[in-house]
């Protein structure tokens, strides 16, 4: 599913976001869900949003006429109605419909329970105009109550989402950031087992076996933050080389003529992963959608699963909420 579109420069869709009048409002009533996207298309390389903050409708409006068609959102990253502008932006230069789109947001820890979760998504939707979810990720497996204290619950919330997606809200339903137990003790709970969970993946955190029970039960997986600690939020052990800086990954991408991002792309996609890649700058959105060219040798995929042994994670709040996350996992 691939549309050839001439590109604009990037001010000049700067410019068109900014002109409401040349926006698609994607209410319901304008939905065309003819031919929705599926679990089994669901897009493997897809265009995050974490920690978006400049020209974020500009951002993702370039993303798509580059050919994204995966978009990754969620309440906490505080961007949903600039990422909804950026999509409307992006359908319009393109010609595309609502359904030929994957958009994925996340509920929050402040909306758990059985009535929030509906409130929640309806917030979502609003945001990002879209009229309905591909996906919706309970966020983590943590309630937050008015007062800042949290707590592990999932299940009655999850009950809730599953209420969502026999509402037409959402067109599957998924976790993020479960442990094995967690996993295992909702599966056992429900009649609506997740379509998809989203976990920190990357050739530093592997989680192979974990992979492999997903595989087996079913459950496509997500890989976030899949150039490892990069982002600005995280800092960097000592005597560990950043991701991109990785000589294994830069000498793969001078032989196969790659970018050292599309190397790690590849790999990620190789697994079976989708992979959500952000960046603001058109250069790197564009040379990240180039990952879908880039081809590893089975050589190349031996030398970084071997970067595995790091077994670095770079995202785990367990501390600061105190709760106890990623129980069993690598990098605990």
């Amino acid at each position: 599913m691939r549309l050839t579109t001439a590109l604009l420069p990037l001010a000049a869709s700067a410019l068109a976001i900014e002109n409401d009048a040349a926006q698609i409002p994607l209410e319901p009533s304008t939905v065309l869900p003819a031919e929705p996207l599926t679990l089994d298309t669901i897009p493997l390389l897809g265009f995050g949003t974490w920690n978006l903050k400049d020209n974020v409708s500009e951002a993702v409006s370039w993303a798509i006429q580059t050919g994204y068609r995966h978009i990754d959102c969620a309440d906490a990253y505080g961007n949903e109605d600039k990422v909804g502008k950026g999509i409307s932006d992006g359908l319009l230069k393109t010609g595309l419909q609502r359904s030929d789109l994957w958009v994925t947001s996340k509920l929050w820890n402040n909306a758990h329970g059985t009535s929030a979760p509906e409130v929640a998504i309806e917030t979502t939707l609003k945001r990002l105009g879209v009229g309905y979810l591909d996906l919706y990720h309970m966020h983590w497996p943590v309630s937050q109550s008015t007062f800042g204290n949290n707590k592990i619950e999932y299940r009655d919330t999850w009950a809730a989402m599953g209420l969502l997606l026999e509402k037409g809200k959402t067109r599957h339903i998924g976790v993020s950031n479960f442990d094995p137990e967690q996993l295992k003790d909702l599966l056992n709970h429900t009649s609506h087992p997740p379509s998809v969970h989203q976990m920190e993946l990357h050739p530093y955190l592997q989680q192979t076996s974990w992979l492999a029970f997903h595989a087996k039960h079913n459950i496509h997986v997500t890989a976030y933050s899949p150039f490892a600690g990069t982002n600005p939020t995280y800092s960097w052990p000592e005597g560990v080389s950043p991701i991109l800086n990785n000589t294994v990954l830069q000498k793969i991408a001078r032989k196969r003529d790659c970018t050292t991002a599309q190397v790690a792309l590849a790999w990620g996609m190789h697994r079976g992963t989708s992979v959500i890649p952000k960046s603001q700058h058109k250069k790197y959105i564009e040379q990240n959608f180039g990952s879908l060219k880039c081809e590893l040798k089975k050589k190349d995929i031996k030398k970084i699963d071997g970067l595995g042994e790091a077994h670095l994670r770079f995202n785990n709040p367990s501390k600061g909420w105190k709760v106890d996350l990623y129980k069993g996992l690598e990098g605990v």
